[in-house]
């Protein structure tokens, strides 16, 4: 399985989970390192897009696409398994804990989860540390342009 992310250009090669430990996000606390990924090039725009302030086209950005073993067993959350306010923003503290739990648990190395974003869609967290995080492969990282019709005022 092929998944994608994308990421300015200094951390294009940075797959630890780093930038999500300090942050914090939908689904992992701050201290927690998580690697976001998406299911497609589309769903990682729309991600990086709804971040983004209108007007502001953003820049210097690339796409880092792995590939992901067939036989790595991944969780997975269903969207009926979660409180109706799941996707609000701010996002509920309840997607971390999942996050989080998923992480401590260090049972498996990633989990599908479904898009906040785009109904249907799914993004894929992966546990940086855990010990088959290796199997996963960096395969390309390219330049990113994105179009400046998603950015208008």
């Amino acid at each position: 399985m092929m998944v994608y992310r994308l990421s300015k250009g200094l951390y294009k090669n940075d797959l630890s989970g780093r930038g999500a430990e300090l942050a914090g996000g939908r689904w992992n606390s701050k201290g927690i390192a998580l690697l976001y990924t998406c299911e497609s090039r589309a769903l990682c725009t729309t991600e990086i897009a709804v971040h983004t302030p209108l007007g502001i086209v953003p820049v210097d950005y690339w796409l880092i696409t792995l590939e992901v073993p067939d036989d790595l067993l991944l969780g997975e959350v269903l969207v009926h398994q979660l409180p109706a306010d799941w996707k609000s923003f701010p996002h509920p503290n309840v997607t971390q804990l999942i996050g989080d739990a998923f992480v401590q648990e260090g049972r498996l190395v990633g989990m599908k989860v479904p898009s906040a974003v785009v109904h249907g869609d799914h993004n894929y967290l992966f546990n940086p540390r855990h010990p088959l995080f290796g199997q996963i492969t960096l395969l390309d990282t390219e330049p990113f342009p994105f179009d400046e019709r998603l950015f208008v005022k």
